[in-house]
């Protein structure tokens, strides 16, 4: 209602155009805020993905990739809103794999996991076995794929980042490990069915490789 002086009086409606504006003015507000924050974070995934990681260095992995491809997934009690690996790598749980297209002795493999900020993959559950068994089926055709597990001595296996080794949590072959002379690695065998289709095998062979990091949360 409108007074003498052409002022709205106290409790009267506001006139439509004004409650108008008020939306407007909401949904500017929102527009605005939705979009600073998918500028923010395409600014971490692809331009300083490094600065963007909770710790304070970039891990070794973010140092040797500038391509990312990432997921909202996150593990439990974070408050970061993504999950990332390298472009071309693929991820389970809280881990990023690389599948090899060449092929590297057992000595050759590591090191180069190790070049990329990784280490040969450490399995340590049945489900993780088996995600990867299916992934070495992908193409190109593969036969054997060189994983972290080694023998300096016979029989006395062991992790490249020295996890220890669990023969509860082992995925051998039937009949394997035979220890013969020389056969002190270890490979996914990819004809064999999963999840027991691990083989020693003599580190100086030429096979694949699974390289692992953990994948880096924004």
């Amino acid at each position: 209602m409108m007074n003498g002086q052409g002022r709205v009086s106290p409790g009267s409606a506001a006139p439509a155009e004004e409650r108008g504006c008020t939306w407007l003015n909401i949904w500017v507000f929102l527009i605005f805020a939705l979009a600073t924050k998918a500028a923010f974070v395409t600014l971490c995934l692809w331009l300083v993905l490094p600065l963007c990681h909770s710790s304070d260095q970039p891990s070794a992995l973010q140092q040797q990739f500038s391509e990312w491809e990432c997921d909202s997934a996150v593990p439990q009690g974070t408050d970061r809103s993504w999950t990332c690996c390298p472009k071309g790598w693929r991820r389970f749980q809280g881990s990023c794999y690389f599948l090899s297209l060449d092929k590297m002795n057992f000595a050759e493999s590591a090191q180069n996991c190790s070049g990329m900020g990784s280490q040969l993959v450490v399995i340590s559950s049945k489900a993780e076995q088996e995600f990867l068994s299916e992934q070495t089926k992908q193409p190109p055709k593969r036969v054997n794929v060189y994983i972290g597990l080694f023998a300096k001595k016979v029989g006395q296996w062991q992790w490249v980042d020295k996890t220890p080794y669990n023969v509860t949590a082992a995925f051998w072959r039937e009949g394997e490990p035979n220890y013969f002379p020389g056969e002190n690695c270890t490979v996914i065998h990819v004809p064999t069915e999963p999840p027991n289709n691990w083989n020693d095998i003599g580190s100086d062979l030429e096979n694949h490789r699974i390289c692992e990091a953990a994948a880096v949360i924004v």
